[in-house]
């Protein structure tokens, strides 16, 4: 059924104006004022309302063995997550481990998504080891539409790789047009340090942070800079989370390295105290790169205002605190992650746009278009344009409320931001013109969700 969207205020990365939005066969199909629409069509009020482009989520683990465990999303729950929360698009890293097939991962983080998303999805294929079958597989991957890689200068000898392959890795995504995305430590620094920490007794949560310290998060951003400014390719860190490593990463901006910076929701808002709390209530809050002393925060927001940081992701990677008890002997053993994939509009759009003085247009862009332009979407999605897919968010900006363990919809068993005081939320989500959420309800439907397939950038890989 054709859909009109009427007396809404929209707001891209760029415009700001009035007016109504005409949607036939999942796409907008006109915008302007008193839009004459055939009988029939369903009809949305937006007065008092601000519509975004749906937002985009680059950086989210739905499935994912990891630390001796899986990660508890499945697609049908973090997509209607990320929907409530407004997020229309995930780009999920597809992350084997170095004794895993890659193509054969490939396909099977696929199969989880196919016919069980209730918003579209794209990959960032993690490259995990190269060897002489890697390469191969890798053209394949691409050629399927899937045009980003992932790879991890940390997870020691499970994710992670050496200098080697990562120069093998970017030659090859110079050579195809791929963007190649970073997790950016130092693996056998931290390796030492956690080897250290734990023979001095030291096994609580709280001694996370000091084995990942900020030194070696800068350090490994240097490096990956100095690997893109040798080879020429180009690279997106991600979870960037202090000062140091995004001063290595404005560095090698300025003198024309070809590299984006993401950071992640509990970065801006958390600090490295929630983790030093005593036993699972410090657990709750491992990830990596650590939450991090709170002077940092202050320089991510004013990156994020300035766009030297270019997106905001989540890092989303739910656990159940039975599963992050199996670290209660060892710092080592807590599965690192956290929840925030249903959270992240709303907590960035109050403590930045209303409380924080972040530019509207900026907020659209870190949370949408600069991701769909960075990964091969734009202007499908990231924008608000006729011919585009009509994913869109009517938000309601006098909203108030709270975030709620008993309330969030992830499936685990407890919310990174209980008790936070939320100001706006959606009210109408739309997936390629389908009504999915009304008021913090999913009232659509599961599996409707598409592969993106992407293609890779050539023409900005090679330009210079």
């Amino acid at each position: 059924m054709p859909l009109l969207i009427r007396d809404g205020e929209i707001v891209t990365a760029d415009q700001r104006y009035h007016a109504d939005i005409y949607i036939e066969n999942e796409t907008i199909t006109a915008i302007g004022k008193d839009l004459h629409v055939p009988a029939g069509t369903e009809v949305v009020s937006a007065a008092g309302k601000l519509i975004f482009p749906g937002f985009i989520d680059p950086h989210v683990h739905i499935y994912l063995p990891f630390m001796g465990t899986f990660a508890k999303d499945t697609y049908e729950t973090a997509s209607v997550a990320a929907l409530v929360g407004g997020t229309t698009t995930s780009i999920e890293m597809c992350c084997p481990s170095r004794n895993d097939d890659p193509l054969d991962s490939y396909y099977l983080w696929k199969q989880q998504a196919a016919g069980r998303s209730a918003s579209d999805y794209a990959f960032h294929m993690a490259v995990t080891r190269f060897d002489e079958s890697t390469e191969a597989q890798l053209r394949e991957i691409v050629a399927d539409g899937t045009a980003s890689f992932k790879i991890f200068l940390s997870y020691k000898n499970f994710f992670g790789v050496d200098d080697g392959e990562m120069y093998q890795t970017l030659r090859l995504a110079k050579e195809l047009g791929v963007i190649v995305t970073a997790h950016c430590e130092n693996a056998e620094l931290v390796s030492r340090l956690q080897q250290r920490l734990l023979s001095e007794g030291k096994t609580g949560p709280e001694w996370h942070e000091p084995s990942r310290p900020e030194t070696v998060e800068a350090e490994g951003t240097t490096r990956f800079a100095t690997f893109l400014e040798t080879t020429g390719a180009t690279g997106y860190v991600v979870h960037l989370s202090c000062e140091p490593a995004l001063k290595a990463a404005v560095a090698a901006k300025a003198r024309g390295v070809k590299i984006s910076v993401e950071s992640v929701l509990p970065h801006f808002l958390l600090d490295k105290t929630y983790a030093e709390r005593e036993g699972v209530e410090g657990m709750k809050f491992v990830m990596s790169p650590p939450l991090r002393d709170q002077r940092n925060q202050a320089a991510l927001w004013d990156a994020l205002k300035s766009g030297e940081i270019d997106t905001v992701g989540t890092d989303h990677c739910p656990f159940d605190l039975e599963q992050k008890l199996m670290g209660k002997d060892a710092f080592t053993g807590i599965p690192n992650g956290m929840p925030g994939i249903e959270e992240r509009v709303n907590l960035i759009y109050t403590y930045g746009v209303k409380r924080g003085g972040l530019d509207l247009h900026r907020f659209v862009d870190a949370l949408s278009t600069r991701a769909a332009k960075l990964f091969g979407l734009y202007p499908r999605k990231g924008t608000i344009a006729v011919g585009g897919d009509a994913d869109l968010v009517v938000y309601d900006p006098g909203y108030r409320g709270a975030l709620s363990s008993a309330t969030h919809l992830a499936n685990n068993d407890y919310c990174a931001f209980d008790g936070f005081e939320i100001e706006g939320r959606p009210s109408v989500v739309t997936v390629r013109g389908k009504i999915q959420v009304r008021d913090g309800v999913f009232v659509g439907e599961q599996g409707i969700g598409q592969f993106l397939r992407r293609k890779p950038n050539l023409e900005a890989d090679h330009a210079g």
